[in-house]
């Protein structure tokens, strides 16, 4: 239990919990008291978390809120446990839409950056970010995000690219970094090569069109999406297994339309069984024929630019590739070479994920990493456990990339970025720079136009920020970072790519000792979120509504390492509901002298209620601390939920109400006061400032913030105490049940006895089991009218009810009248489908199964409720 200084002058509670009286004020006062700032000279532990830094375009969504609530909980209660927190945020410069969102402003004053120039084209991006870039910081302190705002970093302030510069320059004479000629993602509107990250793929309608190339006997048929990419064909590939064509390999055909003769060749990427078992190789136009291309000494034959225009010399020439398409086909057609044309055909399509135009595969001249060396240490590095991956499962997935990764295309044709630090002379001379080194002088001198892609600069995210390639006392006390919390979704583009930078840049230390992959967020359905789907759920308006530690419990309790997570509006009403219930139960236990003030009596003078539920706390806190450390926060979720909800308010608010009237008084605030404190410090993680008001509220305490995280008490468990209060939950439920069958209100007092408490060791919780079911002591003139009898471990309880004068006969006949005929009317038609032979000797086994479960249920309840009826007084 927390020591106060001073005891607390507790205030009034007010009536209701309002969030949005409480969460901003909160906040910046955690804030202005430096709890979130980290002391790199501090003795204590370190734990670090680097914020997946959100790009600076972007606003606050629910995955997003998902991954802040995961990394703010373990921050926070690592905190209360005596590390030295870091939690670094920082944003990324995100070079695509944040260019596109300067080009989209500049042409609504009907200019492009080109009217500009590259340096004040620039500029203008600066000043953009600098009005309108990182509001979703402040929705992320909306949140509660306990972040140090002293150590904000942004991918392209001085530091940072700094270190982009140190890294490249050591690769470029490592011989990792390099130029060539490859296959990439290229958007003919953006006109930049793309990341696999930055293609979205989806369904399409298409074509398939199937066409014959040579004549007669040495013909062959291929089929094709884009017919237009045949002009750049330089050869036909089958299976060398396939004897169809054995005959052909080494002969060559003809590509119609264009006069030229290509080699039939043998590539086991072939697919004998799709289509035709025939393809088209067009090494400039697409990744795999470029990699045949590349195995057979294939020429590159490029017949389209960068808008996406043909070419190639010919009647095609000038068109756009979607104008092409449909006027190669036909004439084709007037050659009498289609042989089949499929349409719709739906096929997969990627488009930029920033525009939404279709992307072209593309041969083009740009820079790589070579990844075999450096990824091959990023995949032992978890195979050896100096990185954990959770869950356990996705590490198959890790292995995937990092042991079949291919070289990564990292330069961009933008202005917005990190420029590439190669510099090239009037005789061919090629420099890379260093960011301390100063650029040849003189003239033909040029510095490369590419920028780096996003991911490269992102990927030095965890040791950039803490002041490398300088030796910072940051970086000593805080590298490697602890957690890496982020969606399973970006496994491969940013995760890996961190690990492989981490190692070769670190000396082989790993960046993180865990790397959490939580699930995606999708809607109730269990559809993936899309403003076109219309079923986006925006954070900030549940926050508006619930409160910011509503919104954070829903997603918790819903976050199960790498699984999806459907969430609908109700579950964060009910997690509403919750917070409202720890509030009600709050104000009960303050007003009724709940306490910290004083110890807790010695176990032996304590009630059985008492030691119950002080045995379940020990228990909750052991579960929720492991289940903590093992990043299962919606199983630390429930049991918090249950034990607050159904345990503690349920029943032992309502027993303690008996025992401070019976005059328990001191022993039951000291218990009450004792269950909450430590509730609110296991909650505080989840839901920090509905806890945090309660906590100074209760204790007088300067903030839950840097309380301590709650340890078991170590006392010894009561197996005994247990035994009793179940029997009295077990009791006080089934005789509520049997009022309730009684045709008894739920607030009605009624006469009653229970007798044989005494001998299955019950007799101290029988007061306490009349409060609960509403039983007044028997008079004079008591008449048992109902009986029920309850099996307890040590024996039966019988329990008498007088209801004379308490039950409206008429009203309960109708309605049990009412009920009869729903039961047997769902009896009849279970019987009407278990007498159909047609039903019984066809429909699934399970089926049949639930039918005859249902029969049995209908046939019981009409029995219960022809009882019920019997036993009715005459009106």
């Amino acid at each position: 239990m927390t020591e106060t200084r001073n005891a607390p002058q507790r205030p009034d509670l007010p009536a209701a919990w309002n969030p949005a009286e409480v969460e901003g004020v909160l906040y910046e006062r955690w804030v202005a008291r430096g709890y979130f700032t980290a002391d790199a000279n501090s003795d204590k532990p370190p734990f670090t978390i680097v914020l997946p830094p959100p790009n600076v375009t972007g606003s606050l969504h629910m995955g997003h809120a998902l991954n802040h609530s995961v990394m703010d909980a373990l921050t926070r209660r690592r905190r209360m446990q005596g590390y030295e927190v870091l939690w670094l945020p920082g944003m990324d410069h995100a070079g695509i839409a944040t260019q596109n969102a300067v080009e989209r402003d500049l042409a609504n004053q009907g200019l492009s950056r080109h009217d500009l120039g590259r340096e004040k084209f620039v500029q203008r991006v600066w000043e953009w970010k600098e009005e309108y870039g990182g509001k979703i910081l402040d929705q992320m302190k909306r949140l509660g995000d306990g972040i140090d705002w002293s150590r904000e970093r942004f991918t392209m302030d001085e530091g940072l690219s700094r270190a982009v510069q140190t890294i490249f320059k050591r690769m470029f004479d490592d011989g990792l970094i390099y130029r060539a000629e490859r296959i990439i993602n290229w958007c003919p509107r953006c006109q930049t090569a793309l990341s696999d990250i930055e293609v979205d793929h989806s369904d399409d309608d298409g074509e398939l069109i199937s066409i014959r190339y040579g004549s007669g006997d040495q013909s062959i048929v291929v089929a094709t999406t884009r017919a237009e990419t045949m002009l750049g064909d330089t050869a036909v590939a089958v299976h060398p297994d396939d004897e169809r064509y054995a005959h052909l390999i080494g002969k060559e055909v003809e590509v119609p339309l264009t006069g030229r003769r290509v080699p039939v060749v043998a590539d086991s990427h072939v697919d004998p069984k799709f289509g035709t078992g025939a393809v088209k190789v067009t090494p400039a136009h697409d990744p795999n024929d470029f990699e045949i291309g590349q195995r057979h000494g294939l020429p590159n034959l490029t017949v389209m630019d960068g808008r996406g225009v043909i070419t190639a010399k010919g009647p095609f020439e000038g068109l756009d590739r979607f104008e092409a398409r449909p006027a190669v086909v036909a004439a084709l057609r007037d050659q009498g070479r289609i042989v089949a044309e499929k349409r719709p055909y739906v096929h997969s399509v990627g488009h930029c994920s920033r525009c939404d135009t279709v992307v072209e595969p593309r041969l083009s001249l740009q820079w790589w990493v070579k990844v075999e060396g450096i990824a091959a240490k990023a995949s032992a590095a978890v195979r050896d456990g100096r990185t954990t991956i959770h869950p356990a499962e996705l590490s198959k997935r890790y292995f995937d990339w990092t042991d079949n990764l291919h070289d990564w295309c990292i330069s961009r044709q933008l202005w917005w970025g990190h420029r590439i630090p190669v510099w090239y002379g009037p005789n061919g001379e090629v420099v890379c720079l260093g960011p301390d080194d100063e650029a040849p002088a003189g003239d033909g001198w040029r510095q490369d136009e590419d920028v780096l892609d996003t991911w490269f600069s992102s990927g030095l995210w965890p040791f950039s920020t803490l002041g490398w390639p300088d030796e910072t006392e940051d970086l000593k006390r805080f590298y490697p970072t602890s957690v890496l919390s982020t969606g399973y979704d970006i496994l491969f583009f940013w995760v890996v790519r961190m690990m492989m930078f981490g190692l070769y840049a670190m000396d082989e230390v790993q960046p993180f000792d865990h790397v959490y992959l939580h699930g995606l967020i999708r809607d109730a359905q269990g559809k993936k979120m899309s403003k076109s789907r219309g079923n986006v759920i925006d954070p900030l308006n549940w926050m508006d509504s619930y409160g910011a530690d509503a919104t954070r419990f829903t997603l918790l309790r819903g976050a199960n390492p790498g699984s999806d997570m459907a969430i609908a509006e109700e579950w964060a009403a009910g997690a509403r509901n919750f917070t409202t219930k720890l509030w009600n139960a709050s104000k009960f236990a303050f007003a009724n002298g709940a306490t910290v003030e004083r110890p807790l009596p010695p176990r032996e003078e304590l009630t059985a209620a008492d030691r119950w539920i002080l045995d379940l706390l020990d228990q909750l806190v052991s579960d929720v601390d492991s289940q903590f450390e093992t990043f299962q926060f919606a199983k630390a979720c429930d049991a918090l939920y249950s034990f607050t909800w159904d345990e503690f308010c349920d029943w032992y608010l309502e027993i303690a109400k008996v025992q401070i009237a019976e005059g328990a008084v001191e022993s039951t605030q000291s218990v009450l006061g004792h269950v909450l404190e430590v509730v609110y410090r296991l909650l505080h993680p989840v839901t920090p400032f509905i806890t945090e008001t309660l906590w100074t509220a209760l204790t007088g305490g300067e903030s839950l913030v840097v309380a301590p995280w709650p340890q078991p008490s170590g006392a010894e468990k009561d197996p005994d105490a247990k035994v009793k209060i179940e029997g009295l939950k077990k009791l006080a439920t089934e005789i509520r049940r049997f009022r309730s069958e009684q045709g008894l209100r739920q607030a009605q007092k009624v006469a009653g006895k229970v007798r044989g408490a005494c001998c299955v060791d019950m007799l101290d919780q029988v007061p306490a089991v009349r409060a609960l079911t509403r039983l007044t002591e028997p008079g004079d003139e008591f008449a048992v009218s109902a009986t029920l009898e309850v099996g307890l471990p040590k024996g039966t309880v019988k329990v008498e009810l007088d209801t004379s004068g308490t039950i409206d006969v008429v009203a309960e006949r109708k309605r049990l009248t009412k009920d009869l005929a729903v039961a047997e009317k769902d009896l009849a038609q279970c019987e009407g489908k278990l007498n159909n032979p047609k039903f019984t000797e066809k429909a699934p086994a399970d089926v049949v199964a639930k039918i005859q479960a249902r029969k049995a249920d209908a046939e019981a309840e009409i029995e219960r409720i022809n009882a019920r009826i019997a036993a009715l007084p005459e009106a």
